[in-house]
């Protein structure tokens, strides 16, 4: 085989599957993520995982240990305890077509030898999987999908959710089941969150799914219930089922008090589930909640186990997955954005349309790469899709309708805000004002994102307080927090003495935020949250992380040139320097406690390991416990690796490389015993 098609073809699988592993992450794992976030359609990312797929099936010598082709889903978020699933939580394989879903028919009659099979046709609920166990009728453990194998305890926040019976009272019901389901936000409560969210200044939640995600993972159950989240179940695990059919199984679930629905309907052919499809493809924009497709299920529960899975997905479900809704409609104009870091952002102003069940007024144009890529021209009929983001996107432009003379759009040369000249730095593609110490968004943005949750937590500082304490001149910047005083506030005409009284208290709590959400809460560019922990860990204090060099900023992990420079950048910057002095003044913590400075020793020291699978503890734990011992962790296995500490459920690929290379295959229990 040439060479040349076989290096080509090795570039594009490493491409994929980090695109891939970004997007999956930015899927599962940023539940909370706003506007910030522009996550890539269900349609692209599967268009990328069937290459990726496709090109393994060609190459496989080029298959990497890691490849997204392997995965169930997402990875597990740490703040709860993992639970290794009874049944593996597998997704469903996907379709988009209706020549797709014929091919999966032909396959359900070769797995089956007949063509005398019913369908079950159900609305695939746009939320999150959930895995809930009873036992003598009384709820016992609810647990998130996580990767397939594992997710995590959610218990007391989905007893929280009022569709849930936490008891059951009718019906004859199996003495331990597990029913599964989805959880998700209704379009009303969703509206309602991001008003209230809006009016306190805090970041808008991204879209209903984001927004039950996020809810579901709370620390304060009293919190998620005032989330007002609701829940669809879907299927039942029972230990001998008595149920012929999945319908059957529905019905059961429903009369023991579950909320089912009455949307799913049973079909004897695929034209009946192509009728069922075509008419929820329009429907849907009626419903209270989000769906974005239907899922197709064989309906008797013996050809079910005939048919059997894969390793990823049972054989006899699939998912159509809807593609989503696009409206042509008039560009008015382009106005543009300035956000805290400088960022230039470009926005379609649009003639009012309905897309996806609401008005779209705006759409995101992202930078001047993405307008020329368009060649937008002004009064150009563009069409607008609403994936799930809150600014809709531009997809295309109607050419056919585009007037003769149309002048095309100039990205602009100046800052809208501060008439600064824009700067678009090497290797990127946004326009930026780097007159950031005038520039009131930037000054504004740097004060909210430096208040909010994940960083100081400043309660009673949202934006809205942040826009009126700047308009009366008391914050030019977020070391003027800390300088604020009762009588100030009091001369307000919207600070009573309550408020005040909970500001000054927030403000001061703030003062025992940890040292790396401090050094996130300063808003050094290209600094997210892992990056500012990474950071925090490695040098301990603000002295010498203050001092390091290039070379040793990008020694930490997550840390590259861009990063590296940025981070002199602001150190380099007096104004910033001077605004660091007031906030160390004011006593900010800018040194690591003691109590996580563990003492490290060198039992592991020179040794490589790769840790794999599922333990008695989190996954981090083990890391963090060969990290304290010197070790030195890898992501996959090499001539190089010392130890491969297995769990259970150690991928297959893994344990077959490390015993090909003559690796020292170890348990958590052995991994004690060498740094005891």
């Amino acid at each position: 085989m040439n060479s040349i098609y076989i290096t080509a073809a090795q570039a594009r699988i490493a491409e994929l599957s980090t695109l891939l592993e970004i997007h999956n992450y930015n899927y599962y794992q940023l539940s909370g993520s706003t506007i910030s976030v522009v996550p890539i359609s269900d349609y692209a990312f599967d268009t990328l995982l069937n290459e990726l797929i496709q090109l393994e099936q060609q190459y496989p010598q080029l298959q990497l240990p890691t490849s997204p082709t392997q995965r169930v889903g997402g990875s597990i978020t740490k703040s709860f305890n993992t639970v290794k699933h009874q049944y593996p939580m597998l997704s469903l394989s996907n379709t988009y077509t209706i020549e797709d879903l014929l091919a999966f028919d032909e396959r359900i009659k070769k797995g089956l030898l007949t063509d005398e099979y019913e369908y079950v046709c159900e609305l695939k609920y746009d939320g999150v999987a959930i895995g809930i166990k009873y036992k003598n009728g009384v709820l016992q453990q609810a647990v998130t999908r996580g990767d397939g194998t594992q997710g995590d305890d959610v218990t007391n926040n989905v007893k929280t959710i009022k569709t849930i019976p936490l008891h059951l009272t009718q019906g004859t019901y199996p003495n331990e089941f597990e029913i599964r389901g989805e959880i998700f936000m209704p379009h009303q409560v969703f509206t309602q969150l991001n008003a209230a969210r809006e009016a306190i200044g805090d970041a808008l939640m991204a879209n209903p799914r984001n927004a039950a995600s996020g809810s579901l993972k709370m620390q304060d159950s009293a919190q998620v219930a005032q989330r007002k989240l609701d829940c669809f179940l879907y299927f039942l695990y029972t230990p001998d089922s008595n149920y012929a059919t999945h319908e059957q199984s529905l019905q059961a679930a429903n009369s023991w008090g579950f909320k089912v629905g009455n949307y799913y309907k049973k079909c004897t052919t695929i034209n009946d589930v192509i009728a069922y499809i075509n008419h929820w493809d329009s429907a849907r924009f009626n419903l209270p909640f989000d769906i974005d497709g239907i899922v197709i299920k064989i309906n008797s529960v013996a050809q079910q186990k005939t048919l059997g899975f894969t390793s990823k997905n049972p054989r006899w479900a699939t998912s159509y997955k809807f593609k989503p809704q696009q409206v042509a409609t008039q560009l008015l104009n382009v106005s543009y954005q300035v956000g805290r870091t400088g960022n230039v952002t470009p926005v379609a102003n649009l003639e009012p349309v309905l897309v996806s069940g609401s008005t779209v007024r705006r759409a995101t144009l992202h930078n001047s790469d993405f307008m020329t890529e368009l060649d937008l021209r002004f009064n150009d009929y563009v069409y607008v899709e609403k994936g799930g983001e809150i600014i809709p996107k531009i997809m295309g432009v109607d050419l056919s309708r585009r007037a003769t003379d149309a002048k095309p759009f100039i990205f602009i040369h100046r800052c809208p805000e501060c008439g600064s000249t824009l700067v678009r730095v090497e290797g990127e593609a946004n326009h930026y004002c780097m007159n950031e110490d005038i520039c009131a968004p930037q000054i504004k943005g740097k004060m909210i994102h430096f208040v909010g949750r994940k960083m100081m937590n400043i309660d009673g500082l949202g934006e809205e307080s942040i826009e009126t304490l700047f308009e009366q001149k008391l914050l030019h910047n977020y070391a003027d927090i800390y300088e604020l005083k009762a009588e100030q506030l009091l001369a307000i005409e919207r600070f009573g003495q309550k408020t005040v009284d909970n500001l000054l208290a927030g403000i001061e709590a703030s003062k025992q935020v940890p040292f790396e959400r401090v050094l996130f809460a300063l808003g050094i560019r290209h600094v997210g949250e892992n990056t500012a922990k990474k950071l925090a860990h490695y040098f301990h204090n603000l002295i010498k992380f203050k001092a390091a060099t290039l070379e040793e900023l990008t020694q930490v992990g997550e840390v590259g040139d861009k990063i590296a420079v940025s981070i002199r950048a602001y150190f380099n910057n007096e104004a910033q320097q001077t605004i660091l002095k007031r906030l160390v003044n004011a006593g900010l913590q800018f040194a690591l406690h003691e109590d996580t400075l563990v003492t490290k020793t060198n039992k592991l020291a020179g040794k490589t390991l790769v840790v794999s699978g599922v333990f008695t503890v989190e996954r981090d734990t083990i890391k963090q416990l060969i990290e304290q011992n010197g070790g030195k962790l890898s992501g996959s296995i090499s001539g190089k690796t010392s130890y491969v500490v297995a769990g259970d459920n150690m991928g297959p690929e893994k344990l077959k490389k490390a015993e090909s290379l003559g690796v020292a295959i170890i348990s958590e229990q052995q991994l004690m015993e060498l740094i005891a």
